[in-house]
């Protein structure tokens, strides 16, 4: 049992780490003070007085607010587990209710994902007026490192690279549609591997050179000609309004965009991988009443239906009819 009665603990306002934790997820000492209904001299004096007791700059300033120092990552691992179990003790808050509870929830996803995913979460909180969701873009190799700097609450991605202090579940099993558009190309499908070689195609990429697809076309001695790349699934369905090619999509996106933009979809020619998209937090997070909720809904939402449930998308032209990452 800790010494409650140590004097250095004695010492030491508690009320600062709340004004830490705020700092830690709003990034900014303007939005902190708003979420805590403080001034924003209230929440600099608190910080200086964080700097002393912890002996530690804690936050540098941006341009766009403030960023934690490694200390500071270091002491939130810590602290906000700490300040969950309290405020649980305090408002008996360990049940969580979402109908009367005030809280932002941020996630972690690629905009293929959220495509897919969030306007079910939308859906199914839109009867929780307190409940707040909220999207911040990454990939697979970001979220843990987002994870252990407080930016994000949950992250989701295929395969996400993580560390022994993180935890995961998956959620679903994805593969890959052809998306064109067939008032400027009125391709039969579903489409012949000669149709598909034979046409431009816009590349979904990171560093803009190379996906999925090439990897698998490379195996059997082929090539495609691709005369653009983007980093945004989304932006490739988007650019197929107006360009003629081909865009190779994740199957849990394909039908979002089809329907939305009227586009064709179809099965790839060839044969593609099949991959897991997964949910990932930090450790010290998975006690955390509010965050079992979250996980839940998420697990909940991403499998009512889920891509596997469903029929392979239509292959029809004029937009999917089904609902259902990447050519990176």
């Amino acid at each position: 049992m800790i010494d409650i009665y140590e004097t250095e603990f004695r010492k030491t306002d508690l009320n600062l780490l709340v004004v830490f934790a705020a700092l830690m997820r709003e990034r900014s000492v303007t939005r902190a003070a708003h979420a805590l209904r403080l001034s924003q001299g209230a929440v600099s004096a608190s910080l200086g007085r964080l700097r002393t007791a912890f002996g530690d700059e804690l936050f540098t300033r941006t341009r766009t607010g403030v960023e934690p120092t490694p200390r500071a990552v270091e002491l939130a691992r810590r602290v906000e587990p700490a300040l969950a179990l309290i405020h649980g003790a305090v408002t008996d808050g360990d049940r969580f209710d979402p109908r009367t509870a005030r809280r932002t929830f941020t996630l972690g996803m690629s905009d293929d994902l959220e495509a897919a995913l969030l306007p079910r979460l939308l859906a199914a909180t839109a009867a929780l007026p307190g409940v707040r969701i909220a999207v911040r873009q990454a990939h697979r190799n970001a979220l843990a490192g987002m994870l252990d700097r407080g930016e994000v609450d949950l992250g989701i991605a295929a395969a996400p690279a993580h560390g022994p202090e993180h935890r995961g579940t998956p959620l679903f099993t994805s593969g890959y549609t052809c998306l064109f558009n067939p008032r400027l190309l009125p391709l039969p499908t579903p489409l012949s591997l000669d149709d598909y070689l034979a046409h431009p195609h816009l590349l979904v990429s990171y560093d803009g050179r190379r996906g999925i697809v090439d990897d698998v076309l490379e195996a059997r001695g082929l090539d495609r000609r691709v005369t653009a790349s983007t980093t945004h699934f989304a932006g490739a369905a988007l650019h197929l309004a107006a360009v003629p090619a081909l865009a190779t999509v994740p199957r849990h996106a394909a039908a979002v965009y089809a329907d939305a933009l009227g586009l064709a979809v179809s099965e790839p020619p060839l044969p593609m991988p099949r991959y897991t998209v997964g949910a990932l937090w930090h450790a010290t997070r998975t006690d955390d009443p509010a965050h079992g909720w979250l996980r839940a809904l998420v697990e909940e939402t991403a499998r009512h239906p889920g891509p596997d449930d469903l029929p392979p998308p239509a292959t029809t032209t004029g937009g999917a009819r089904n609902h259902p990452t990447a050519d990176r």
